[in-house]
């Protein structure tokens, strides 16, 4: 029961940081506690809507972090839903691997399509992003084909970039947020 009332309010979450959150087009992140969570998030270069977002939880005393993206799309089959929970294919700076559907919300008159690359500890993958960044000198996903799974059924613009210059000190915030309110719920 907690673990579905756990997924529901991270669900919640996600919807309020990726709806709400707004910010200039330069890399300017988003830091702010919502229904006690913590989360960095910075808008996309290509479509600015879409956000990259770092989420930090007291309950994990403050040393996982979970990341999502979103990407809006125009297109819309009917079947969008059945990718909920599933594992689409993508390309993150031409590396292959996948990324979790968690939601799909009607905005606008299109769809916002939520995803998860999952949660890691919060050192050692800040590290690991930050130096592929400043390797690579960009941050992009690109959703691709995969088997039984056609990209552009599902999405109109099928990459996005997101800047992380300034990715270290912006989780340095959101952890020290985060432990603030770890602190007042002891």
């Amino acid at each position: 029961m907690t673990r579905l009332i756990l997924f529901f309010i991270l669900h919640l979450l996600v919807f309020s940081i990726l709806i709400f959150t707004h910010s200039k087009a330069e890399e300017e992140w988003s830091i702010e506690e919502i229904d006690g969570y913590t989360y960095a998030a910075v808008s996309g270069e290509i479509q600015y809507g879409d956000k990259f977002a770092f989420i930090l939880m007291p309950e994990d005393n403050c040393n996982k972090i979970t990341t999502m993206f979103s990407f809006y799309t125009w297109n819309d089959p009917g079947d969008y839903r059945q990718l909920i929970d599933k594992h689409i294919p993508i390309k993150l700076n031409n590396i292959e691997t996948t990324a979790e559907v968690i939601n799909i919300m009607q905005v606008y008159d299109g769809l916002k399509v939520i995803f998860t690359l999952g949660a890691y500890p919060i050192k050692d993958y800040t590290y690991i992003l930050y130096n592929l960044y400043k390797h690579e000198k960009k941050y992009e996903i690109e959703i691709v084909d995969g088997i039984n799974f056609k990209a552009k059924k599902y999405f109109d613009i099928r990459v996005n970039r997101w800047k992380l210059e300034n990715l270290i000190p912006s989780i340095d915030k959101a952890i020290k947020i985060c432990k603030e309110m770890e602190f007042k719920n002891t």
